[in-house]
């Protein structure tokens, strides 16, 4: 009896292992409801609820063993999720109260403060990050976030109004047009650590929201960044100046001078680009033209300091190291005795792993991996022997307390994902405990892989005999290598069409060589260049060869696949028919796979029904995009603007929400010239091959070589499934005369007999005018405000004509505009009709079925990191 409660004493002394599973995933589903939160609650509920639940964790473990294991199990489970979602809304409250004072945004501001990181240059200026040090407005003291993310453009930069509305809508204001552009000072060569003063104009951290989108926001928060804004320097500004040039952030100075260094000596910038971002983590060097490649050939996690790149560092390290460890011992045993080789190598491989992520900018991906590899060889240290499920866990948990947004990036499931299916496949069934070391490879020496090393294959077993032991390696090193790439192609497939809504067929070929290349090639010919730099030129040798290798892929037919945005369900299903299909299981255990995988790869988004449409305005900024939807058919009307030579709205946007929503584009409708109108039409052409181009573009506009364009003209109609699409504006004998661009633009009229919107694109009272006089239909239930609310537009009579329910107003947060405009508004409110613009609203959804409401993006997708701009 006395040794029974001994025996009790001793297990509820310390937590029973079975329950650490329990709380590492109780801990990240805390977390993960955490971010699901729109507003945040007091500090002292989070608080509350950490200190509570850290408290009752212990209790748990010193239940009687005749407690209920599964009442146990849920108690832990439910006291860990309260720790982390305690431990997340905490830090949440903490970092929310350095944010930006709404009464600060558009001030002229002094700053003092120094560059943190290496600045990114790019056609129009460069942009870089700063930690302020202090900051006066018209003289006195203010205080501004932390860090916050400049631009500094070359050329001219605008002025946005502070008074008036400034620009082409208000000439009178400010100077007039000469005063909406200043030039301005050319930014200098910045280098991280230098110490300036200069005067910002800052605003809130504020993305475009859009469905399928990029949220920009949470990645500034995540950077903790909380506003961003851009440098004063034209001529009527104080002039920057640079106060010192500091030692501190001498890693961000290093990378910054290999960076240059390796542009200095590899002559093709495109080639240099793809080695400075393996040497020092810069991706923005890329272009975007072979990021499209790498994406379609499904390589794209290569091209830059990722997981892999680091992983595979530390393993290479701790090997060198445990080798000159053991060499040493012809001199001295004493570092032997100390320590074991193979302890030495795998601590010494991680502080190098965690130098090269330090030279690789430490971004988020860098991160989780080196907390990844910590935990793992802090757990292999330390001689427990857990099951590799707990393993993943603990890492994932690791990796969350860092870190809790990582759960919403894709990266973090990718890899996650990933190791925990070649830990599934690659362990014994009888094996379910491993060692610290089998803990941190895929399980490629356990039983299951015996085939591939040719133990039990009996035509490989004929070849050993006379085969040479070096052969014998590399054969089953090849085949191990293939196999868990095919596993791990088949697990992610899925879950990447949830991801990206897109796949590469072409994918398992192009890494099958693509990862020894990089990884065995250019990889460590990019590190060795930093001690002889004509080493740089052999790796953008080795990287054009890759490239034609990628580009012979990505132009296969069906190279890649792209499908309609799934729910979570589907892919769920999807990778386990994926896991099951790689497993080594028999077929008709293997076949089940592939209903599993069917979801995924059929699923389609509701369409309106026959007679109904529905529009979608993006999120774009100052600019127009729609898309218009029938049962059948899709109609994008404008392409929004383009941001530099390297993104515009078509390839950052409209191009992600098509292929979200499945479709195939039947008309492209650009209303007129206007860069703000077109700036994206390049990257949806590409997109949608098949798609018509009706437009009033001039004849030798450059878009015409793309694809060649019908003009639009007044009496212009079709009709699909039931809707009717009719132009109103331009006349046919407009294009005979020079016409100001807003004056052709081409107006839209969508009906269905009973509901009816018009897109007006920039049209301005002399052709507001002139349509009321035609006597055409102009009623409508939706209207997208002609000019974005510019005050040239939406006259009263005008207004009263199309008589609308509600208006879309497409504008930038603070735009240099002023659009909408104040008068313009109150027009729109004299007449009730309700005005969503897109800097509150976000993506807006009508439709034809339900038209009295609109659906903004930001408020169904509001989390407590957004921003909510004031009415």
């Amino acid at each position: 009896m006395q040794q029974g409660r001994h025996v009790r004493r001793t297990i509820s002394a310390r937590p029973p292992a079975r329950l650490w599973g329990a709380i590492f995933c109780g801990f990240v589903a805390g977390a993960a409801l955490q971010l699901q939160q729109s507003a945040l609650l007091q500090a002292t509920v989070y608080g509350a609820l950490l200190l509570g639940s850290a408290a009752l964790v212990p209790v748990c473990f010193r239940l009687s063993q005749a407690a209920v294991w599964g009442l146990r199990a849920v108690a832990v489970l439910v006291l860990a999720a309260g720790l982390g979602f305690g431990l997340t809304g905490l830090r949440a409250v903490i970092f929310q109260t350095g944010a930006l004072a709404p009464a600060l945004e558009g001030r002229d501001i002094e700053v003092t403060g120094r560059v943190v990181a290496m600045p990114q240059r790019s056609d129009d200026g460069l942009r870089f990050r700063f930690a302020i040090e202090s900051a006066r407005l018209e003289g006195q003291p203010v205080r501004l976030p932390p860090q916050i993310y400049l631009g500094w453009y070359a050329g001219f930069g605008f002025r946005e109004p502070v008074t008036g509305a400034s620009g082409p809508d208000n000439p009178d204001a400010s100077g007039g047009p000469a005063a909406a552009l200043a030039l301005q000072r050319p930014p200098p060569a910045l280098r991280a650590g230098e110490h300036w003063r200069m005067t910002v104009r800052l605003k809130a951290p504020h993305g475009n929201s859009n469905p399928h989108g990029f949220d920009y926001e949470l990645w500034l928060w995540e950077q903790g960044v909380q506003a961003t804004g851009y440098v004063r320097a034209g001529p009527r500004d104080p002039a920057p100046v640079r106060l010192a040039d500091g030692w501190r952030h001498p890693v961000e100075r290093l990378r910054q001078s290999l960076r240059d260094a390796v542009y200095a000596r590899v002559a093709d910038r495109q080639l240099a680009g793809v080695v400075a971002a393996l040497l020092v983590g810069d991706q923005n060097a890329i272009e975007r033209a072979d990021w499209d490649v790498f994406r379609a050939t499904g390589v794209a996690h290569l091209m830059s300091i990722s997981g892999l790149h680091i992983t595979m560092f530390a393993w290479l390290a701790a090997q060198g190291i445990a080798w000159l460890w053991r060499r040493s011992a012809r001199w001295t045993p004493a570092l032997c005795l100390a320590l074991p080789a193979g302890s030495a190598g795998v601590r010494g491989g991680l502080l190098l792993a965690a130098g090269y992520a330090l030279l690789s900018g430490w971004g988020v991906p860098a991160q989780r991996t080196v907390w990844m590899l910590a935990t793992v060889v802090l757990l292999r240290q330390s001689g427990k022997r857990w099951p590799w499920p707990q393993v993943w866990l603990l890492a994932m948990a690791v990796v969350v307390a860092f870190d809790p947004w990582a759960l919403l990036q894709a990266g973090f499931w990718l890899s996650f994902v990933a190791v925990g299916v070649l830990f599934a496949a690659g362990r014994d069934a009888r094996d379910d405990e491993i060692t610290g070391n089998s803990a941190i490879n895929s399980g490629a020496n356990d039983p299951q892989f015996a085939w591939a090393e040719g133990k039990n294959n009996l035509v490989f077993l004929r070849w050993r005999a006379w085969l040479p032991q070096g052969v014998l390696l590399a054969v089953g090193a090849i085949l191990r290598a293939a196999r868990e790439q095919w596993i791990v192609t088949l697990a992610l497939a899925p879950l990447s069409l949830l991801l990206f809504n897109q796949v590469s067929l072409v994918g398992l070929l192009a890494n099958g060589l693509a990862i020894p290349w990089v990884t065995l090639v250019v990889t460590p010919l990019t590190m060795l260049g930093v001690f002889w730099a004509p080493l740089w030129e052999a790796a953008a040798a080795a990287v054009a060869a890759l490239m034609l290798f990628l580009q012979w892929l990505a132009r296969w037919p069906l190279a890649s696949i792209s499908v309609a945005a799934a729910p979570l369900w589907c892919a769920v299903a999807g990778v386990a028919g994926g896991l099951l299909l790689a497993l080594r299981l028999p077929w008709h255990w293997r076949v089940l796979g592939v209903p599993l995988l069917l979801p995924v790869l059929l699923w389609q988004p509701l369409r309106p029904a026959p007679g109904q449409f529905e529009l979608i305005a993006a999120d774009v900024g100052q600019g127009n995009a729609l898309v218009v939807r029938t049962a059948r058919h899709a109609l994008v009307y404008d392409t929004g603007p383009r941001f530099s030579r390297e993104s515009d709205a078509g390839h950052r946007v409209l191009v992600p929400l098509l292929r979200a929503l499945g479709e195939s584009v039947d008309t492209l409708m650009l209303s007129h010239r206007d860069a703000d109108h077109i700036g994206g039409a390049p990257a949806v052409l590409a997109m949608q091959p098949q798609a018509a181009l009706l437009s009033s573009i001039e004849d030798g506009h450059p878009l015409q070589a793309l694809r060649p364009s019908r003009r639009c003209a007044a009496g212009q109609h079709w009709t699909w499934d039931g809707v009717d699409f009719e132009v109103l504006h331009p006349q046919a004998g407009d294009y005979e005369t020079p016409q100001k661009s807003n004056a052709m633009s081409c107006v839209l009229r969508i009906s269905n007999g009973n509901r009816a919107a018009l897109l007006a694109g920039d049209i301005e009272l002399a052709q507001e005018q002139r349509l009321v006089a035609s006597g055409v239909n102009l009623k409508a239930d939706l209207l997208l405000v002609p000019h974005h609310g510019s005050k040239t537009s939406s006259s009263p009579a005008f207004l009263d004509a199309v008589q609308p329910g509600l208006a879309l107003a497409q504008a930038g947060y603070r735009n240099r505009f002023g659009h909408p405009a104040a008068p313009v508004l109150e027009r729109y409110r004299e007449r009730r009709i309700a005005v969503f613009a897109s800097p509150a609203c976000g993506a807006a959804t009508w439709t034809s079925g339900q038209p009295d409401m609109v659906r903004c993006q930001r408020q169904t997708g509001l989390r407590y990191w957004h921003h909510r701009p004031p009415d």
